[in-house]
Order: structure tokens, then C-alpha cells, then sequence
């Protein structure tokens, strides 16, 4: 079960894509690290972003190691 996060463990205090405070209910982790943004649209995009490059960078370190 994924723990509760808490706007107070975010390493930022203004969303990186407005610039807007953060909001309780917009948490995210990455690495290990709380990251806040000032709405869940802001956030889901965010979470969309890493999944597309981590797997990008995956296939990529695939196709490197079989060349």
C-alpha cells in the first residue's frame, strides 16, 4: 500500500510548471523525494513525462547492450 504524503516532505514549495504553490492533494514521488505541483493535472502530467522517458531510456540501454 503507498504511503500518505504530506506537502510538508515536498523538496519544493512552487510547482516546477507554473510556478504556483503546491497543494496537498497534487504529491508525487520521484527518486525517492516528494515533489508537490499546484494541481493533479499538473502532477499526472509530471507522472506522464517520467514514464515516457524512463522507457525511452530503457529500450535504449536495451538496444545499446545488444549491439
Amino acid at each position: 500500500m503507498a504511503r500518505k504524503l504530506s506537502k510538508s516532505e515536498a523538496i519544493n514549495e512552487a510547482c516546477p510548471w507554473s510556478g504556483k504553490p503546491i497543494a496537498e492533494d497534487s504529491l508525487t514521488l520521484y527518486r525517492d523525494q516528494v515533489v508537490g505541483f499546484c494541481n493533479p493535472g499538473c502532477r499526472d502530467k509530471f507522472e506522464k513525462a517520467v514514464r515516457l522517458f524512463d522507457s525511452h531510456i530503457e529500450a535504449r540501454v536495451k538496444y545499446d547492450r545488444s549491439v
